[in-house]
């Protein structure tokens, strides 16, 4: 199994367990797409969490405002109507869960790995931008009837590429 298909199974296996065991949530997993490029304005809330070590990267969950109080209201058992803090702290430690979960699946193949603290952002008509030139995965979830995505970046690091100058790219093999 190459990379980018471990990183998808990765990423559904992660969503699918951190809302079952920590939320007492069913989710599905819906598309999966690929982008390059410049990326769209967002509406809502972003939690992102950097990844370091012999590959580097960025992931990151993605919701609507209704789905961020919702993600606050299960997992702190209280009801939260509008984006606050609790409901910014749910949805950056969210992601720290999945995120990490993904981590350790492919500390197997890629040794070990790293993780910054999440940055969560909450706006209306915003964008980001990550710098390098990586392939992002993005993975569409749907909760009931609301959806979110978890979306993933993940190449080798300076160190590995300049280890390793005839590399395919970071998806075309396991650990390459």
């Amino acid at each position: 199994m190459n990379l980018k298909d471990h990183l998808v199974q990765s990423l559904s296996q992660a969503v699918e367990a951190v809302f079952s065991t920590m939320l007492g949530a069913r989710v599905l997993p819906a598309e999966v797409r690929f982008e390059n490029g410049a990326p769209d304005a967002h509406d809502g809330v972003l939690s992102f969490i950097g990844v370091a070590g012999s590959w580097a990267g960025t992931g990151c969950v993605s919701c609507s405002p209704v789905v961020a109080c919702r993600v606050c209201s299960q997992m702190l058992m209280t009801e939260a109507t509008a984006v606050n803090e609790e409901v910014l702290d749910a949805v950056a430690e969210l992601t720290n869960m999945i995120i990490g979960s993904v981590k350790n699946d492919l500390e197997v193949e890629l040794g070990p790995l790293g993780l910054s603290l999440p940055t969560v952002v909450f706006g209306k008509n915003f964008r980001t931008k990550s710098a390098g030139h990586a392939e992002w995965i993005v993975r569409r979830f749907v909760w009931d009837s609301d959806a979110f995505e978890v979306r993933m970046c993940l190449a080798p690091s300076e160190q590995k590429a300049s280890l390793q100058p005839h590399s395919l790219g970071p998806f075309n093999q396991m650990g390459a």
